[in-house]
């Protein structure tokens, strides 16, 4: 089943059980998946890539923004935030652990011989291709920043 049959049948079901967080999160995932269709050309459907770097996107829109409401002591507007961010990844594969992408890059950095902040460019493209969907980019960063200094 695509994404976007799965979040018409996942709105459904909010509806049924009333779920006011769930239902603005998924309507907010379907408009974009709409918006992504149309803005593209013609397509009838997203690719699984495409439709992960969607996903993310919108899990990191709401993550910033309730860091955001935190910082100015708003936890009344975080909290949806963070609840819609749950709502949305439970459509995202699974995420790698610190120490997974760990081995990732190390692996990586072995392979391709890299040492020092001047090769942390290209150490991020191949590790984020690599990773691409698995880990977020801030992670991978972090990661990649403490195994080259």
């Amino acid at each position: 089943m695509s994404l976007q049959a799965t979040i018409n049948e996942e709105i459904k079901n909010a509806m049924r059980a009333k779920d006011a967080i769930a239902l603005e999160a998924l309507r907010a995932v379907k408009s974009a998946i709409l918006l992504a269709l149309t803005d593209g050309g013609a397509k009838e459907e997203l690719s699984s890539d495409e439709e992960i770097k969607l996903l993310q996107r919108l899990v990191k829109q709401r993550k910033d923004s309730a860091d955001i409401y935190t910082k100015q002591g708003r936890a009344d507007l975080a909290e949806p935030e963070l609840a819609q961010v749950a709502v949305i990844e439970k459509f995202l594969p699974e995420q790698m652990s610190e120490e997974q992408v760990e081995q990732v890059v190390q692996s990586l950095i072995a392979a391709n011989g890299f040492s020092g902040m001047a090769n942390m460019g290209a150490l991020m493209g191949l590790a984020t291709k690599e990773l691409a969907g698995k880990a977020d980019g801030k992670l991978i960063s972090g990661v990649v920043k403490r195994l080259l200094s």
